[in-house]
């Protein structure tokens, strides 16, 4: 099995390229970066220019699966340009590779594309399932609504469509956890706002795992990738502490400081999402950290 990534050598795509190694799948990367091209028996890089629609050819050669990881971060300040750069790196990329199949002969039958459960509005109380159809009402629920559409196009060209919602990502480095780890190093760290929001995390690992899953399942449909026990913001900032051997005894940072510091991008830490894992569970993943303490002392060792 051939499988094409974009975004591999980010976080999640460097775990997920190296799963799919180790079960014997070739591995097919797309990089606007010429320097991280590889060309090995069973891990080729193919150079793409997604502003000038530009592809490198041979990249869908043999590939079943399609796995679009592709996407600016969101934890950079959000200027108006930045913004339509988060947009832009997971829609025009997702609208070139579908221009590229429609135009190519290819063996693609499964398009997998990341997505995030920022989607779904803050609330302190609702659980979120995959159905749940309202959409957040600020920048994030825009950024997954059109991210979302451009999965959806390939149904048109006979792909089954996976659509994987991502949690808070915990990680060694990069994502939300080494940013958060910052302040607590130096015995600053505090719950934000009101440290009741909901934090649903999922581990580096699982998340990778659940990519490699929906691969070898030819999964279709959406999925919360999340892991079975979300903890509130106070919770999360108190086992970080304790993991790293520091301690909290600053009172939580108010709202007002945050939205004055991060402007809009503060809804990233205020907004709460309590969101079910059950839907990829009863498909038959099984989790390897449902628990957060354990998770924190994998990657805090």
């Amino acid at each position: 099995m051939r499988v094409l990534i974009t975004g591999a050598t980010g976080m999640v795509g460097s775990r997920l390229s190296d799963l799919c190694l180790e079960k014997g799948m070739e591995v097919h990367y797309l990089t606007t970066g010429k320097s991280k091209i590889q060309k090995k028996e069973n891990y080729k890089g193919f150079y793409w220019n997604p502003d000038a629609g530009e592809i490198e050819a041979g990249c869908l050669e043999g590939v079943n699966t399609i796995v679009h990881l592709a996407g600016a971060s969101i934890a950079e300040p959000w200027t108006s340009s930045y913004k339509k750069q988060i947009i832009k790196s997971r829609v025009a990329t997702a609208n070139l590779l579908f221009e590229t199949l429609e135009k190519q002969e290819n063996e693609v039958e499964n398009f997998i594309s990341a997505s995030a459960i920022g989607v779904y509005p803050s609330s302190l109380q609702k659980l979120y399932f995959e159905d749940d159809a309202a959409v957040a009402d600020n920048f994030v629920g825009e950024v997954v609504r059109k991210w979302e559409a451009a999965a959806d196009q390939f149904e048109k060209i006979g792909l089954d469509v996976a659509k994987i919602r991502i949690g808070l990502v915990l990680a060694e480095e990069g994502g939300m956890l080494e940013k958060i780890k910052k302040p607590i190093s130096l015995n600053m760290g505090a719950a934000l706002g009101s440290g009741k929001q909901w934090q649903s995390w999922i581990h580096v690992e699982d998340l990778a795992g659940i990519f490699l899953f929906a691969i070898q399942n030819h999964l279709s449909g959406t999925f919360n990738a999340v892991a079975p026990n979300p903890v509130t913001n106070k919770e999360l900032t108190k086992e970080l502490a304790k993991q790293m051997g520091k301690s909290i005894w600053l009172p939580n940072v108010p709202k007002f400081a945050l939205k004055t510091l991060l402007g809009e991008m503060s809804q990233i830490v205020l907004s709460s999402q309590l969101v079910s894992c059950k839907k990829i569970d009863s498909a038959g993943y099984n989790f390897k950290y449902h628990q957060l303490s354990r998770a924190l002392a994998d990657l805090t060792d």
